[in-house]
């Protein structure tokens, strides 16, 4: 009797395998004559070389499918054991405006009209700024269009960065080391990550530097090729920096900048980088711009009022 050993790497078992091994249990249906024992991250099946040709494909397709959406029922498993190619049971990529499937096969979509336009913007330019204030969903969108990349293999890594420099604290009076001192900066970023990529999935992605999340100091001296980068609260950059970040763009490279002018939390006479890189590039082809306003906040119906009601106050000053 044949055997074929298949490890599940990069996904949880528990979740493609279903409650109680459910999902394992479907694929015996579909395969009386193979015996298929589940153990950990394993499954071993035992059978006719030709009928485990066939399994170790639909198996594969399965896990395909689960690495692209995070998700696994039994009408999609149906669909894949019954169905000729990947067409017959894909969901159309231009289908809706879905940017990616997170976790639960949860759909993230551009929402809203600007951040619709910042999705198009991607697609036609290398490098994109998306401005506005707190909520209008500007870094979930582009850590989605990062994630999208990743998963269709447009990129090879994911760069995630930001100016340390938040609200008037400095890092030395925080606790801790350097990754310690950095993550409370660095939380936004990972949040958004973890709505989108399984924990264990995003763990490994960190550990090997598929994904990398620093403050925009180490950006320097580095040459950014064949990944998806996004400087996130870059208000908050100088000239320098925001210069520095700017010349690191190597061979395919898409470059996203997201901001909001309006909380600038440099010191007083220091010109931000972002409004400086705004009134620079604003006529060179290959840059987008897209302006995101209260419009597009999608928090709590209260953030609204509040930007609504700072807005009155800040123009009357």
């Amino acid at each position: 009797m044949n055997e074929l050993l298949i490890e599940l790497s990069e996904i949880s078992p528990r979740e493609f395998f279903g409650q109680q091994n459910e999902h394992i249990e479907l694929l015996k249906k579909y395969f009386p004559k193979l015996k298929i024992v589940a153990r950990g991250s394993k499954i071993r099946v035992f059978g006719d070389e030709e009928m485990l040709e066939e399994f170790d494909k639909r198996f594969s397709m399965l896990m395909d499918h689960f690495g692209k959406y995070n998700k696994l029922d039994e009408n999609t498993i149906e669909r894949v054991l019954t169905s000729e190619s990947e067409e017959d049971y894909q969901t159309s990529k231009e289908s809706g405006e879905t940017i990616v499937h997170g976790i639960s096969g949860k759909v993230i979509k551009a929402q809203t009209a600007n951040q619709r336009k910042m999705v198009e913007l991607s697609k036609k330019n290398d490098l994109v700024f998306a401005i506005g204030p707190a909520g209008t969903g500007k870094t979930y969108t582009g850590v989605a269009l990062a994630v999208k990349a990743l998963k269709e293999k447009q990129v090879k890594r994911i760069i995630l960065t930001r100016p340390a420099v938040e609200a008037g604290e400095n890092l030395g009076f925080l606790p801790g080391d350097l990754k310690e001192k950095l993550d409370p900066y660095m939380q936004p970023l990972y949040d958004a990550l973890r709505d989108m990529i399984p924990h264990e999935k995003l763990e490994i992605f960190i550990e090997k530097g598929v994904i990398q999340i620093a403050p925009l100091a180490f950006m320097r001296g580095r040459t950014l090729d064949n990944a998806f980068v996004i400087l996130d609260e870059a208000q908050n950059t100088t000239h320098a920096q925001m210069k520095m970040f700017l010349t690191r763009m190597g061979k395919n490279a898409k470059f996203i900048i997201t901001g909001d002018p309006g909380q600038i939390d440099l010191p007083r006479r220091v010109i931000s980088g972002l409004k400086e890189a705004l009134l620079i590039l604003k006529d060179v082809k290959g840059v987008g711009m897209v302006y995101l306003d209260d419009k597009d906040v999608i928090r709590h119906r209260l953030v609204k009022k509040i930007i609504a009601a700072y807005k009155e106050i800040e123009h009357n000053e």
